[in-house]
């Protein structure tokens, strides 16, 4: 079977749309930008007509870019941003803007989870901890703050659900989706009762939750209109933008080995059959849209998202934004902050793993004078690597083995970044080739899965190139080992201090 699979990618910042053919290759892709409202308190809100708009500029840019592409999309399938929440009334129309993932304002919500259910037994259900950044505490916390909203909501939903919506009329989730919500039983693969009794929030709310692979309907005559797509091409239902950058990363089996991601967000993650617990609750698991399999992850809120802060702190409007990027993280490359007694707390919005604390803030610590601009960029990305050093060590704790990191996300294309990484988690790591491509690759195979185009996800592993592999440096891998130890001890010690913070 040949043809050609559409896949959006509804991430942080906009709408990737990718058109992929039946060898899995990307043939060209378009992003449409959409804006974020960060307000005080936590807030961090989307329009969901802002992503509607951005899919059907993207759509018809990247169909009209390929002449002839428009007949031959064997079907159209969705990457999404996840542990969000759109509320809609009973025709599907937004009721207010889509809280997302970033959004910390349900502390007190995540807290009456975890005293009514335990900790133990929550994560034991969902395979995570109850936690103001997951879409159930923020569900609860509108039910809360916006009862006149809340009383006209019909249906919640996340982000690459409601586009799939708008294109089939067809309202539905997947378990990889699902299960960012703080809503899903894990195992047993459904709505958790207990737990949406707990929150007294409706069952009745949640969508249908069908395989990843699912062909829910097929393109509709006004989508059509608005998109470009043409009018009845299946639509396949995808999955959450985790789960989805591993099958892009070729982590499709347990055996496949361990990536990270190194965008907005970034996190480490592996493929298992089972979901991993651990003792100390540092790490969360995901389902796969690969059938059978799960995605224990460590994601910190703000990876990239901080590099990218201090390119904008330090580098404002001088030129185009990904040489200014460049520019500064080369200069990083030229001194070593951690050494010279600088160190960076990336917690700009809060935190998940390893600390699960929306109150967290980001902190330079250790400044002195001769610090200059490029000890700041190297104090940021060490930061980085620091944070996520934890969460890979909760894995090696359980008895994961990450001998080798493959990376993708934009933080990736630096070599001064890879290195930095390398020598601080003491594992080679290694740039995909695809790396700013490999989550639109794995929503369209995904896609291609579900429309027949591929036979099944191996087709992902198989086609998984590697372009540049940095070692770690033994002498600065035991230098930054003692230096892990002063980033934890700073965290603990200012701990208390963030909770004095208005």
């Amino acid at each position: 079977m040949s043809g050609l699979i559409l896949a959006h990618d509804l991430g942080t910042t906009g709408d990737k749309a990718t058109l992929v053919d039946e060898t899995g290759e990307p043939v060209a892709s378009i992003t449409a930008a959409y804006p974020t409202d960060f307000g005080p308190g936590g807030l961090a809100e989307q329009d969901p007509l802002a992503w509607w708009g951005a899919v059907c500029t993207a759509s018809a840019a990247l169909l009209d870019r390929v002449p002839g592409s428009a007949a031959d999309v064997a079907g159209v399938s969705f990457s999404g941003q996840m542990m969000g929440a759109v509320f809609l009334d009973s025709a599907g129309e937004p009721l207010r803007p889509a809280v997302i993932w970033a959004d910390t304002r349900a502390v007190a919500q995540a807290a009456h989870l975890e005293r009514e259910l335990g900790l133990e037994r929550f994560y034991r259900i969902t395979g995570h901890r109850p936690n103001a950044t997951y879409s159930l505490p923020k569900v609860m916390r509108v039910r809360d703050d916006e009862p006149e909203v809340f009383a006209q909501v019909r249906h919640i939903v996340l982000a690459k659900d409601y586009i799939a919506f708008r294109l089939t009329g067809e309202l539905a989730s997947d378990p990889s989706d699902a299960s960012s919500t703080n809503a899903f039983d894990q195992v047993a693969g459904c709505w958790s009762d207990d737990i949406l009794a707990a929150a007294a929030i409706p069952s009745g709310l949640w969508p249908q939750v069908v395989p990843s692979t699912t062909v829910i309907g097929a393109v509709t005559a006004q989508a059509a209109r608005a998109t470009g797509i043409p009018q009845g091409t299946p639509v396949v239902m995808g999955g959450g933008d985790g789960p989805m950058a591993a099958v892009g990363a070729g982590i499709v089996i347990p055996e496949s080995g361990a990536y990270a991601y190194l965008g907005s967000s970034s996190w480490v993650s592996v493929a298992t059959k089972e979901p991993l617990y651990d003792d100390e609750f540092r790490t969360m698991t995901f389902t796969h849209v690969v059938p059978g399999a799960f995605v224990p992850t460590a994601t910190m809120q703000a990876g990239g998202a901080s590099l990218q802060w201090i390119v904008d702190v330090l580098e404002p409007e001088r030129g185009a934004a990904s040489d200014r990027y460049a520019e500064l993280l080369a200069d990083a490359g030229r001194v070593q902050a951690s050494a010279d007694g600088l160190f960076f707390l990336p917690h700009l919005l809060g935190e998940r793993s390893p600390y699960w604390n929306p109150r967290a803030r980001a902190v330079f610590a250790g400044l002195a004078r001769h610090h200059g601009r490029e000890h700041l960029a190297r104090a940021v990305l060490e930061g980085v690597a620091f944070n996520l050093l934890t969460s890979l060590q909760a894995f090696r704790t359980n008895g994961v083995s990450v001998a080798r990191i493959d990376a993708i996300g934009g933080v990736a294309a630096s070599s001064v970044a890879l290195a930095v990484l390398s020598d601080v988690w003491g594992v080679p790591v290694s740039r995909l080739e695809l790396a700013d491509e490999a989550t639109s690759v794995g929503a369209a195979v995904t896609g291609g899965v579900g429309v027949g185009l591929f036979d099944g996800f191996g087709l992902a592993a198989a086609r998984v190139r590697r372009r540049e592999e940095q070692a770690p440096d033994a002498a600065n891998h035991a230098r930054y080992v003692a230096a892990h130890e002063l980033f934890l001890d700073a965290y603990r010690r200012l701990e208390p201090w963030f909770d004095r913070l208005p």
